[in-house]
């Protein structure tokens, strides 16, 4: 199932993506269920909004694919503890929405990923039950001002400013996360490229690696991490993440 979050005539609302029409519910399935509000509006007469606004975080998994073959043999099943950093949910913007570059910035990349949505309470989750708390996945990306992050020795700045997490076009909780397939492109050209086949970590162990931190919310995302280079973007650029089964999600870059 595919649950969208969209304008339509000046109100936000949550539906279920049917081919090319939006069944609408009555609230947000993630707390109140599948509700239909039996209307029905067609998907190409309305705006898609970032399927989900984070309640509390966003959580960033880093370094989280093996280059090659050769990086995951020589792991020999030890990759070592899952690293991640956080992003404030003011990051998230929505399908269609710019990705600006600040002016304090000369230097910001994007990065393509399979995003995680928590749909409940999760805390010291085993791996065996981590995958119950995921509602669905949708698609992300991971902007970053790297010049920023050299300058402070330091994630939170370079990868906290507004428009730097895009999210979208629907969560699917169907999903199956081992089929990946993610392609990312600036202006038609694809500069990254990959699948679940060198994760170091399986979905289940970064979620109950993370909730033995803290606390994950219903709502909060779990950004994958990318399987391969980022890239760096400009002014005009036009940026699309695309996920075999989700979709694609395309941004516009802008300078502030």
């Amino acid at each position: 199932m595919k649950i969208a979050r969209f304008s339509h005539e000046g109100l936000i609302s949550f539906g279920i993506v049917d081919d090319d029409d939006i069944v609408v519910l009555k609230g947000d399935p993630m707390f109140v269920g599948y509700d239909p509000s039996g209307e029905r509006v067609a998907l190409r007469d309305v705006k898609l909004l970032a399927p989900v606004i984070p309640r509390s975080k966003i959580v960033g998994m880093a370094w989280s694919y093996f280059a090659d073959a050769a990086e995951q043999s020589a792991a020999a099943g030890s990759p070592g503890e899952p690293r991640f950093f956080l992003k404030p949910n003011t990051c998230v913007v929505g399908p269609g929405d710019p990705i600006t570059v600040p002016a304090s910035s000369d230097d910001v990349h994007v990065e393509g990923e399979l995003a995680i949505v928590i749909g409940k309470i999760t805390r010291n989750v085993s791996v065996d039950a981590a995958e119950d708390s995921i509602w669905g996945y949708t698609v992300a990306n991971d902007v970053t001002a790297r010049d920023l992050q050299e300058l402070d020795g330091d994630l939170t700045r370079a990868k906290s400013f507004d428009s730097f997490c895009p999210l979208g076009p629907v969560i699917d909780t169907e999903y199956d996360w081992t089929t990946l397939t993610i392609e990312s492109r600036i202006n038609g050209e694809v500069f990254q490229k990959g699948n679940a086949t060198l994760l170091k970590h399986t979905v289940a162990e970064m979620i109950s690696f993370v909730s033995s931190v803290f606390t994950l919310l219903p709502g909060d995302v779990i950004l994958t991490g990318a399987p391969d280079r980022s890239a760096s973007v400009v002014h005009d650029d036009a940026v699309q993440v695309e996920i075999a089964g989700i979709g694609v999600l395309a941004n516009p870059v802008r300078r502030a």
